[in-house]
């Protein structure tokens, strides 16, 4: 029974690189998801949503904050988030939860706010502002090695090497192909397995009738791709559909600059801990077999999804809890001969939603078509809670749709950027011969167009998606789509100008002090 006397309890689910039509819930022919699929069975499935960025920072501090890119100014692992900026987390605890992080959010500290010599300025991932750690996992795993350790699993590999084939680190070599051997943990030693067995047990610890806000920061799907039996034979490498691509990755190369680098960059050793070459040669058999490890880890996650309704449910909390579960980007996954994020195509962006509110089962099962975005988010939860979103956030509440309705005025495009400059060492910079304030670009995606602008001079993209689904023919030099091609760049000079900072923007000094709204203060009267 939904208790109306308190406040629901928070729980926030990302995975990392999950893709959006990785869901037997969305209509995907091969990978199951039973668990995921029963929660949108009680929830909402926002079909059409998709990331702000990527990669892993530049993409969660959309979904924290609520702020676009351009905003947030996140542009690349290890960029700081300015400490002006508020965040989900900073949100629920002034309305009294204390939010509870058992993961990672891959957030780099304002360095403006430490100590020169402060050993948090090594390192891209920090804490999310707002957050109490119960239990960090940062991408060295260190917490879960010396859980492994503890269960008898020989755990000396370290990280990567643990995520190796077992046969593989044994015989300490690799002939280059892909397998889908097993790892030495099991199913139940897991990142994934591990992080839910020590959520349930705070969950155990919790006050009965005090709501808590808890966020699990899953790292599958991501790399590397390799995960244990059952599911590194449950799909094979044959299933799925074609691969979204030109004939031979030259020709993707051939169709634009940025993808010639970017097919260039891409290492095998990225993806499989020991391989050697560019995944662009990697070759239709061995992204098959990744495909398939792929599938297999979305289904172990699924699995650990499982646990924690069970859980939730044990607690006599499922009916008190609003659950979220998303991905902060996605994978190409063998599209255009590439894996990983980045860019500007569908399959890097386009993530996964299910919102369940159990005050709200009017729309249960329901799903929803229009463009939906990470920045959504923050002002959804906030929505939820009962509060009014800060009017300088650029997302929206997606609370009209949990009620089973339509908001006014909806966004009639997704949008996202993608920044690819190299701050460390300058090799974009140099390779395309501009500053890093041009090394970006800005996509707008309708329905039937996707237009994509890209800074320091390289040519735009144009595709016509209903003629071009798998996005290969760009045809913003062809007379007969000038018009779109100048409506779409129109469209995205507006989108920026309407969400340019309004941290301040949205207040004014009067004679009788300050109307309007300034960000992180109280609100003026107007």
């Amino acid at each position: 029974m939904v208790r109306k006397d308190r406040r629901p309890n928070v729980l926030l689910i990302t995975c990392d690189q999950w893709r959006g039509d990785c869901l037997s819930a969305a209509g995907h022919k091969v990978v199951r998801t039973p668990n995921a699929d029963a929660l949108a069975a009680e929830g909402v499935l926002f079909r059409q949503h998709f990331g702000g960025a990527a990669p892993c920072s530049p993409a969660r501090a959309c979904l924290y904050t609520g702020l676009y890119q351009m905003n947030n100014r996140v542009c690349r692992n290890g960029t700081p988030l300015d400490a002006r900026h508020g965040n989900i987390a900073l949100s629920a605890r002034s309305l009294g939860y204390d939010p509870t992080l058992f993961g990672y959010t891959d957030v780099s500290p304002d360095p403006r706010m430490l100590a020169p010599g402060d050993p948090r300025l090594k390192s891209y991932e920090g804490v999310l502002p707002g957050f109490t750690v119960r239990q960090l996992l940062p991408e060295h795993q260190k917490p879960w090695l010396s859980w492994l350790k503890a269960r008898g699993i020989d755990s000396s590999a370290g990280f990567p090497d643990i995520h190796r084939p077992a046969d593989e680190i044994v015989a300490a070599t690799t002939d280059g192909a892909v397998t889908t051997s097993p790892p030495v943990y099991s199913k139940d030693e897991t990142p994934a397995a591990f992080l839910t067995g020590e959520f349930v047990r705070w969950l155990g610890e919790q006050e009965r009738g005090t709501p808590w806000f808890a966020h699990l920061s899953f790292l599958s799907p991501h790399p590397p791709f390799i995960v244990p039996e059952p599911y590194n034979s449950m799909y094979g490498p044959a299933d799925g559909t074609a691969f979204r691509r030109a004939a031979n990755w030259q020709a993707e190369a051939q169709s634009h600059p940025y993808l010639a680098y970017e097919l260039d960059q891409q290492q095998r050793a990225n993806f499989r801990p020991g391989a050697e070459g560019k995944v662009r040669d990697w070759g239709d058999d061995n992204f098959g077999r990744i495909r398939a490890l792929y599938y297999g880890m979305i289904s172990e996650v699924d699995a650990q999804l499982g646990r924690i309704w069970q859980a939730v449910k044990a607690a006599d909390a499922w009916d008190d809890t609003i659950v979220v579960l998303t991905s902060d980007h996605a994978e190409m996954m063998g599209d255009h001969f590439m894996l990983g994020k980045g860019g500007f195509f569908d399959g890097s962006f386009h993530i996964p939603l299910i919102i369940r509110d159990p005050r709200r089962r009017k729309a249960a099962g329901a799903s929803v078509d229009r463009f939906t975005e990470a920045v959504d988010i923050a002002p959804t939860l906030l929505d939820l809670l009962g509060e009014v979103s800060p009017p300088h956030l650029d997302g929206q509440s997606l609370k009209p749709f949990l009620d089973a309705g339509e908001p006014g005025n909806w966004r009639g495009a997704a949008h996202w950027e993608f920044d690819f400059r190299s701050v460390a060492d300058g090799h974009a910079e140099r390779h395309f011969g501009v500053g890093p304030r041009q090394c970006n670009l800005a996509v707008i995606r309708t329905k039937q167009f996707k237009y994509v602008h890209f800074g320091g001079g390289l040519p735009p993209l144009l595709f016509d998606l209903e003629q071009d689904r798998n996005e290969l023919t760009n045809v913003a030099a062809d007379p007969t789509y000038l018009p779109v091609r100048l409506e779409l760049a129109e469209r995205l000079l507006a989108w920026r100008a309407e969400h340019l900072d309004q941290s301040l923007a949205l207040a004014e000094l009067t004679e009788d002090g300050v109307v309007g709204h300034v960000a992180g203060l109280p609100p003026f009267p107007s």
